[in-house]
């Protein structure tokens, strides 16, 4: 028997994998044996894929012992709650796991074995010892800029994080809830309710996945504040072009009062024991009412006496405050006096981010740490693949070495979350991959076995359509990313005002009017002639005679939906030079950017409905529409 550390193929590689000459074939009708029915759920998914795979029909049956094809047993013997062995040998597949998590995670193992084997109707003999390298293996969610999925659409997604062995959730929740006695705060937002929650909570559980409460707390509050009732509690009202600024005056009583309240109905609902207060990016603080307290005390002690408060609220509903941990940072000689209990989120979104390398900082004062990285999606169409990998892959390893409690990957949706959830399925896996077994993931292979484990194409060309797409970010404009999403509806001519003054709203589509991005006039004409060429020939196509769940079909949909925005987005850029360059246009050049726009904003709209609420839809068919508008006057 030849040992190795894991296989290339597995999208979420394993500790250790012993190979054996021998095969095991799956019987015609082949039994589950399982001691207890808390298994039943996992079964039940293997055995869907083998009767999709290899028409295999399955039985399941819960006893302790019997012949079968597939055994899952308890020994408590596995160190690792989370832990499992597996062994496939030509008699049949046995699972060994302490609990149900170390079961389920067991038999997501085996089902990638089955989706590389090439005949499904068997196995290749191996042995595997896995366990993950973190306790905490989250992803973190927008829910709060514009797109608001529906429960069913999480549910889809919960169920493919939960397969890639992510056992937590969290949801960015700002005005995204129906609070009973502050229902003003969420009207006009497809907020979610009490039941709402617990249905997802529910399904998380049976996927073996914490739903963790998440709420924007100190900053970030500028919807709320935009309320009359609200805006005496705004640190500097009018701040970034909104009536009440963007955070809670942390010197005012009533601060802490409005959090109370907000908490009180918020995290009864939810069983995790952890509590995400955010609490990052306070930009006014210190300029507005707060001012005095920070000349006398300074920035870092009023914010985190602030901190200190929210601290003590979580505490008495039983929950263990985490909090993004940029501030601290920033003000590090704080870090002794934070509370040892709570759990400090640094986060960074860059490759070589400045803040990765000093995640030990707070680790070495005994403060437990979340390494989080992103998925590069947000104000991009397709995501910044390059940059994704580097961050994780970086953060991962920092986490590793520092101690970390674990790693949670962020996924954000500024500027009105145009971005279609399958661009960001790529970096959820990923994440999952370091976050269970770092060391181990192939970073340069990774995309080519992310397109075959999840949409089974073998070839390489979606492959080959994911980086290209996942490219365009960094080849449009030096050091800017979003450079594409913001050409697709920068206006032709600047200045931006009376284009802003056309879109007068309370949401975060002009995320702060002065402030929007003015990004054509740095454009690199031959990198976007570049995009233009590359992206015609991309191909998110289904393999042949695949047999894609609707959640897969509708990811590839994203993905032809986003190389379209981005395309659309490198043509527009280069009108717009034109035209601020005096140059003479063609009318027809013209006329077809509309047209294909037209059909784009529809398509957009559909896409959008199909899997959430309509949240800020309106707002961005406003926006982009008003780009379309634009070029026609023009014309």
């Amino acid at each position: 028997m030849s040992a190795r550390n894991t296989t290339p193929e597995l999208l979420i590689p394993v500790k250790t994998m012993k190979s054996d000459s021998g095969r095991f074939e799956w019987p015609a009708k082949p039994v589950f044996i399982s001691p207890r029915l808390p298994d039943r759920l996992p079964l039940q998914q293997l055995a869907d894929d083998l009767g999709r795979f290899a028409n295999l029909a399955i039985s399941i049956e819960s006893r302790a012992a019997g012949p079968g094809a597939l055994r899952v047993v308890r020994d408590p013997g596995i160190r690792n709650s989370e832990g499992y062995r597996l062994d496939v040998r030509p008699a049949g597949v046995e699972i060994v796991a302490a609990t149900d998590a170390g079961a389920y995670y067991g038999i997501q193992t085996l089902r990638e074995l089955i989706r590389v084997e090439p005949d499904a109707a068997g196995l290749g003999c191996v042995h595997i010892e896995d366990e993950p390298d973190f306790a905490r293996r989250g992803v973190y969610f927008d829910c709060a800029r514009g797109k608001v999925p529906k429960i069913k659409t999480l549910k889809a997604l919960v169920k493919r994080l939960a397969s890639w062995k992510i056992n937590e959730l969290q949801l960015y929740v700002k005005n995204g809830f129906t609070w009973q006695h502050h229902p003003k705060i969420g009207k006009g937002y497809s907020p979610y309710t009490p039941e709402d929650l617990l249905t997802l909570q529910e399904h998380c559980k049976r996927h073996h996945i914490r739903f963790v409460p998440s709420l924007a707390t100190m900053s970030h509050n500028e919807l709320t504040l935009q309320l009359p009732e609200y805006q005496h509690l705004a640190e500097l009202p009018g701040a970034l072009g909104w009536e009440g600024g963007t955070m809670l005056c942390p010197t005012n009583p009533g601060s802490i009062k409005l959090v109370e309240e907000l908490y009180a109905e918020f995290l009864p609902l939810f069983e995790a024991d952890d509590m995400n207060v955010c609490c990052d990016e306070p930009w006014e603080l210190g300029k507005g009412r707060s001012a005095q307290a920070v000349k006398k005390h300074g920035a870092g002690r009023v914010y985190l006496d602030f901190l200190l408060k929210i601290h003590d609220v979580c505490q008495r509903h039983g929950k263990r405050m985490n909090a993004w941990g940029d501030i601290v940072m920033a003000h590090s000689r704080l870090i002794p006096e934070l509370p040892k209990d709570l759990i400090m989120l640094n986060w960074d979104y860059a490759t070589n981010g400045a803040r990765i390398p000093r995640t030990h900082e707070f680790t070495d004062a005994g403060i437990p740490v979340i390494a989080c990285p992103g998925t590069s999606s947000w104000q991009r169409h397709g995501t910044d693949m390059p940059n994704a990998i580097g961050n994780v892959a970086n953060f991962a390893k920092t986490a590793r070495e520092c101690g970390a409690d674990g790693m949670l990957n962020t996924d954000w949706g500024d500027y009105g979350h145009r971005q279609p959830l399958g661009v960001s399925l790529h970096g959820f896996a990923h994440g999952a991959a370091h976050s269970w077994n770092g060391a181990a993931v192939d970073d340069d292979a990774f995309t080519g076995t992310f397109a075959t484990q999840v949409f089974g194409e073998r070839s390489g060309t979606l492959a080959e359509s994911l980086r290209v797409l996942g490219g365009v970010a960094a080849r449009t404009s030096t050091g800017n990313g979003s450079f594409l999403y913001h050409a697709l509806v920068e206006p032709l001519r600047p200045p931006h005002t009376t284009f802003i003054d056309t879109f007068k709203t309370v949401s975060e589509i002009i995320h702060y009017p002065e402030h929007y991005p003015n990004v054509i006039e740095n454009a690199d004409t031959q990198a976007l002639h570049g995009v233009i060429a590359d992206l015609l020939a991309v191909k998110f196509k289904a393999p042949e005679n695949s047999m894609l769940s609707e959640f897969e079909k509708k990811a590839l949909e994203d993905y032809r939906l986003a190389a379209r925005m981005d395309h659309l987005a490198a043509r527009r850029a280069l009108l717009a030079l034109a035209l601020r360059a005096g140059e003479t246009v063609l009318a027809k050049k013209l006329k077809d950017w509309q047209d294909d726009m037209r059909i784009l904003v529809d398509d957009f709209e559909k896409n959008w409905r199909d899997r959430n609420r309509p949240g800020l839809l309106r707002d961005n068919l406003k926006l982009m529409r008003l780009a379309q508008r634009e070029l026609e006057a023009t014309n």
